[in-house]
């Protein structure tokens, strides 16, 4: 846009404003701000709904009828499942919980925070000033949990394999305030990376100064291919393990875009240590998860193998929303924006000038379209560049998709325009 005379740069923004307020007479009401499954991909479990028809129904493989209270951390047949999809070496080294992973994150953190974690001397909240690491651009709703709580954030960036590892050795070694790290290790929100087995690796190697130091591995996109060349992750548990710290690894997955993202199931993977030290506080808080809904969906999936089919299915309705959108953005901005061609996962990450994202966002908004919040993929909202926005092309039908994309790429021609006029 530099290259532009500021007449040109009037002229060529003349023209957008027309062409965006074409739109803006459209009355559009869409919405591209989260990762939610779309009503075809719900249509597909609704099968599962009709699975327990019977009392004989409600009855797991051990005899226990799953209407009563009572069985903790999960019935069988839910941690069999959940063991072969987390990759697990025993059934031992999972618990079951509701309907949501993120739930579950939260509880860990709050736990540790009063009563601190396996092998840990104290709580977390006897220390002045706690840390948690967070590669950015990153998962929101993990930076709202330590904000809460209270817990300062320490932006690392997210490269092309994973975290900046040399940081985050660096950062864990020196300072023992510093107790835990967020990772979306596969198809990352928002940019789809996944990361190296050199990373995962590293991270399995960690020395953190704090004894009490945890990974919070968030597997929300593990099953999540899209283009039919599926990333390999590397299973950062049992690599920890061959170092010893098998202890120091959290991870955690859920069915929620599998399945039904309102009634799906959680589980955490931890080392048995783990476990049995969160099982006693568990059995506090809770007498037991939703057993029904595990046995719905043991029943309709069977095995792993059932999810991955339920996967395909999935993938087949998500694909061409994101081949429309990446189409629309190579079509139009590919000369001052880039964007991440993800594998899998559920985002697109868009990068615009300097600048300019804030201003998208408001122009998206104004003409219809719903974006999430601009800063909302760095601690606190900041991004100290103002250029990243999260695309979720899930949810809209693609017709619709289509007209928001292109309305996306006229707000972010228009932003870059206004800027460059501001510096002339």
């Amino acid at each position: 846009m530099q290259n532009y005379s500021k007449q040109e740069l009037l002229e060529i923004k003349s023209e957008l404003v027309a062409k965006y307020n074409r739109y803006k007479s459209l009355g559009l009401s869409l919405d591209m701000s989260r990762g939610n499954p779309s009503k075809e991909q719900l249509d597909i479990s609704t099968p599962m709904l009709s699975v327990l028809k019977t009392a004989e129904d409600c009855i797991d493989e051990t005899g226990f009828d799953c209407r009563n209270y009572g069985v903790l951390d999960g019935i069988p047949e839910a941690k069999k499942l959940f063991s072969e999809l987390m990759n697990t070496s025993s059934v031992d080294e999972i618990i079951i919980g509701g309907n949501s992973s993120l739930n579950m994150m939260y509880d860990n953190i709050v736990r540790a925070m009063i009563f601190g974690v396996y092998g840990g001397e104290k709580p977390w909240s006897s220390c002045e000033n706690i840390k948690f690491l967070c590669p950015v651009p990153g998962y929101d709703r993990h930076f709202r949990i330590c904000e809460t709580l209270g817990i300062e954030m320490i932006s690392v960036p997210l490269l092309a394999d994973g975290p900046d590892m040399d940081m985050v050795e660096k950062l864990v070694a020196e300072d023992e305030t510093i107790k835990g790290i967020w990772c979306v290790p596969k198809y990352s929100n928002p940019t789809g990376i996944t990361y190296s087995s050199e990373t995962v690796r590293r991270f399995a190697m960690l020395r953190p100064k704090a004894k009490d130091f945890r990974v919070f591995w968030d597997n929300a996109y593990s099953l999540h291919d899209i283009s039919g060349r599926s990333d390999i992750l590397l299973n950062v548990l049992e690599e920890a393990k061959k170092y010893g710290n098998g202890d120091m690894i959290y991870k955690f997955m859920s069915t929620s875009k599998v399945s039904f993202p309102g009634a799906g199931v959680a589980a955490m993977a931890a080392s048995k240590n783990n476990i049995d030290f969160i099982k006693k506080l568990m059995g506090v808080q809770t007498i037991g998860y939703d057993k029904l809904n595990q046995l719905r969906h043991v029943r309709y999936f069977k095995d792993a193998e059932g999810v991955r089919r339920q996967m395909q299915r999935h993938a087949e309705i998500i694909k061409p929303k994101f081949a429309i959108v990446l189409y629309i953005l190579e079509k139009e901005i590919s000369d001052i924006a880039t964007w991440s061609n993800p594998n899998g996962g559920y985002f697109i990450s868009l990068t615009v000038p300097d600048g300019c994202a804030k201003r998208v966002v408001t122009l998206m908004k104004e003409a219809g379209v719903k974006m999430t919040p601009s800063g909302a993929t760095f601690p606190y909202g900041v991004d100290p560049k103002d250029n990243n926005i999260r695309i979720a092309p899930t949810h809209p039908p693609v017709a619709e998709l289509q007209t928001a994309a292109e309305i996306l790429c006229v707000c972010v021609r228009m932003a870059a325009v206004e800027k460059a006029l501001s510096e002339k």
